[in-house]
Formats: structure tokens, C-alpha cells, sequence
């Protein structure tokens, strides 16, 4: 991922030669909408994974079947991430956020009649879950792909800051707490306001101006192919599987696109493994309390929220290779610190650095693809670049368990600091400041 592509002023001039007619006249709206349906629908997202899970503790008694219901939520992006992102290339993709948004508002309907009937049963919370987590791949793939239909490429890093930074506040955070809050007043209170977000969210796409169709977006002025469909476009006429093995082809033929997503899928095995490890070692290796160990953990959010805020300016003063190599070295040192500390200060401070990392690699990396990924394979793009990140986090959550198992939790991050400190050679060689 290149430190810098274009001086703004080169942007400016590029951009005025090659206007399109469908360029969206009010970015900052633009801009703005986006980031509200991604905060609206991610915060509702957050109360449905909360939500679906203690439903069915009213149900069953059995780990796996409870456990099962959060997995038909996150599932899907390992399942149906490539036909979607075949199917977003192909269709009007604000048409997309609609079908999604009037999905998840039938399935949230359909458990709220179930509910008011009596306790909803497993086989209805399972088939809930995985709606709503089909919706989810759909939503979040299309919204991406979108913006650089919506947003000009002179104001791409300041929305996918934004957005990032609404994805992990709201999603991650904001979502699971209150979901709490919403559950503590009722289940029924909790699902008919998350109706009434996902509501409100699909309503604000209204205000959206442009052109959404693959293909329809902005003129850039970075490297690599222009805008519109260009070779890789998706075809009404080629099927499925040949759009998604062209999708597959693209990005594993582009050394970049590659490095990159081989370097997210250990940093997201990494962030997997931290999440999966870090409540045993809290309470019994560092003698956390409840307390202590949310405010662990809402270092990694603070950071996070921190790096939204400050990656425009710290790309400016370091330029972005500076910048993406700073998310490898928090991650590393957020596995390191636990494998060689117990003290809370340190953990914390390392979880600090490793989510304003995660957001600055996040922003950074969206923006770069939206220069140089053709328009009409940019729902490939995206759905292969998350089923290579958030396909990882099981994986190394599960490579974590079976490490602490072996050899304890301090053997287990130590590990996985490794792992971030081996994506450093290929990052420094082939990620140039050119």
C-alpha cells in the first residue's frame, strides 16, 4: 500500500479534466449519509449479536446450541462473502442496502411476532441469526463498494475514516453496551428498537446523490485502472462462479492487493486471538476484577476511535507507509505486551496502540484500494479482502485456545507476536513509498 499517490493539487486538476456527469454534487452529504446509515445499522447490529445469544439461555441450557446461534451471525462471511461481492459488481448498489435493510426488518419482525407469541424456539433464532447475517455481508460489502460512487477520491480518506471509525465504535462497542441496557428494559424493547434502527438507516439512503451502479463512479487521479466497469466488470451474461473466480484471480495477481490481504489475515488472526485469550488471562493471570477488565478492553475502542480522528493528519506529517507500518508495530507489541506483563497499565496501553493501529491500517487500506480497484470489481474486491480478514479471527481464535492449552496464554500471544513481527519483511519490501 503506497505511502502517498497523488498531491492534492494533482488530484484537483485530474479531477476537473475528467468529470463525469453523474459525479455526486454534495460529497460532504454524501459523506455524511454514509456515515449515519453505518453507525445506525452497525449499533443495531451490535444489539442483535447481544440479543439472539440470551434468547436462546431462555431456550436451551447447552453451550453449543447457544453458541451456535452467534455463530449463524458471523458465519455468512465465510459463506456467502464471494456471491455477494459477485452480486454487489452486478447490481445498483444502493438498491442492495434497500433489499438488505427490508431483510433484516422482516426477520427482526418475524422474531418479534414470535417472541409476543411466546419464547422463540432455536430453529426460529437460528433462522433469524442467519438472515440477518446474510443481510449483514450484503449491507456492509455494497456500503463499501459504494463510496466511490458517493464521495470524490479528494475526499475518500476523510469518509472511510468516518465509516471506520463507525463500524468499530458503534459495531464493537456502542452496539453490545447498549444492547445491555435495551435488554435490561425488555427483550421486546430491545428487538423493536433495533427494527427501528435498521429502519431509519435504510431511510437515509434517500438522500444519497449519484449514480450506484457498478461502474458508476467517480474519476480518480491515482495508478492503475480508471473508473467504470473496465475489463474485470462483472457481465450479466457470465455466470457467478466465473465473476467470483475473476474476482480471486485480481486480487491474487495484483502484488500489492495480495500483500495486503495476506498481512491482514495475520493481523486479524492476531486481533482474534487477543479477543479469544484476554478474558481467562484477565481474571486469573492478571487478577482483573469486571471492572479493570472492561476498561482493558475499552482501551483497544479508545484507540480505535483515536486513529479515526487522526489519520488524515498523521498521513500528511508521516505519509501512509509510515502510517500502515505503525498498525504492524501496535499489533505485535499489543501480543507482545501479555506475553511478557501482567500489569494492567501496560496491557492496556499496548491495546491502545494496536486498535488506533487496526483504524489507520483500515482507512488507509480502503482508500488505496478505492484508487486503483476498477469500480466494477470493487464488490469482489471487498468481500475477498474481509473474507480474508474476518475469516481469520475464528481461525486464530481457535489457534489460540489450542496454544493456551498446550503451553498457557503467555505462550499463545507470544506466538501470535510472531506472527505480526513476519509481516514486517514483505510489508518494508514490497510496499514502497512509490
Amino acid at each position: 500500500m503506497p505511502t502517498s499517490v497523488a498531491s492534492v493539487a494533482s488530484v484537483a486538476s485530474v479531477e476537473t479534466a475528467a468529470a463525469r456527469p453523474w459525479a455526486p454534487p454534495r460529497a460532504g452529504r454524501n459523506t455524511a449519509v454514509l456515515v449515519v446509515f453505518t453507525a445506525l445499522t452497525n449499533l443495531a447490529d451490535g444489539v442483535a449479536k447481544m440479543a439472539l445469544p440470551l434468547l436462546a439461555t431462555r431456550v436451551t441450557s447447552s453451550p453449543a446450541q447457544i453458541t451456535a446461534v452467534s455463530l449463524t451471525l458471523t458465519l455468512p462471511w465465510l459463506l456467502a462473502a464471494l456471491p455477494v461481492g459477485a452480486l454487489v459488481d452486478r447490481v445498483d448498489r444502493r438498491l442492495l442496502l434497500w433489499a438488505a435493510g427490508a431483510v433484516r426488518l422482516l426477520a427482526l419482525g418475524g422474531l418479534l411476532a414470535a417472541f409476543a407469541a411466546g419464547e422463540p424456539g432455536l430453529p426460529v433464532l437460528y433462522g433469524a441469526g442467519a438472515v440477518l447475517g446474510v443481510a449483514e455481508v450484503v449491507a456492509m460489502t455494497a456500503a463499501a463498494s459504494l463510496v466511490p460512487a458517493a464521495v470524490p477520491p479528494a475526499g475518500r480518506e476523510r469518509a472511510n475514516a468516518w465509516l471506520a471509525g463507525a463500524e468499530t465504535v458503534c459495531g464493537e462497542f456502542c452496539g453490545p453496551f447498549v444492547g445491555g441496557l435495551l435488554l435490561a428494559l425488555g427483550t421486546g424493547v430491545a428487538l423493536g428498537a433495533t427494527w427501528a434502527a435498521y429502519l431509519v438507516g435504510a431511510l437515509t439512503l434517500v438522500l444519497l446523490t449519484g449514480r450506484f451502479a457498478a461502474g458508476g463512479g467517480v474519476a480518480d487521479a491515482g495508478p492503475g485502472p480508471g473508473p467504470g466497469p473496465g475489463p474485470g466488470a462483472a457481465s450479466a451474461r457470465s455466470s457467478l462462479r466465473h465473476d467470483i473466480a475473476e474476482g480471486l484471480r485480481y486480487l491474487w495477481r495484483h502484488r500489492l492487493l495480495r500483500t495486503m490481504a495476506l498481512i491482514l489475515t495475520a493481523l486479524c488472526a492476531s486481533w482474534g486471538a487477543w479477543l479469544a485469550l484476554l478474558p481467562l488471562y484477565a481474571t486469573q493471570g492478571m487478577g482483573l476484577d469486571a471492572r479493570q477488565y472492561g476498561l482493558v478492553l475499552g482501551a483497544l475502542g479508545v484507540g480505535g476511535l483515536t486513529g479515526a480522528l487522526t489519520v488524515s493528519r498523521l498521513n500528511r506529517w508521516l505519509g501512509r507507509r509510515r502510517v500502515m507500518f505503525a498498525d504492524l508495530l501496535g499489533t505485535v507489541a499489543m501480543m507482545a505486551a501479555p506475553a511478557l506483563t501482567a500489569r494492567p497499565g501496560v496491557v492496556a496501553a499496548a491495546a491502545f496502540a494496536g486498535g488506533m493501529g487496526g483504524t489507520l491500517w483500515s482507512v488507509n487500506a480502503r482508500t488505496i484500494a478505492q484508487r486503483i480497484v476498477p469500480d466494477g470489481m470493487l464488490g469482489r474486491y471487498n468481500a475477498v479482502s474481509r473474507l480474508f480478514g474476518w475469516g481469520a479471527l475464528p481461525l486464530g481464535a481457535a489457534l489460540a485456545g489450542l496454544l493456551a492449552e498446550l503451553g498457557g496464554a503467555r505462550l499463545a500471544f507470544a506466538a501470535f507476536a510472531v506472527i505480526g513481527a513476519v509481516a514486517v519483511p514483505p510489508f518494508l519490501r514490497i510496499v514502497r513509498p512509490d
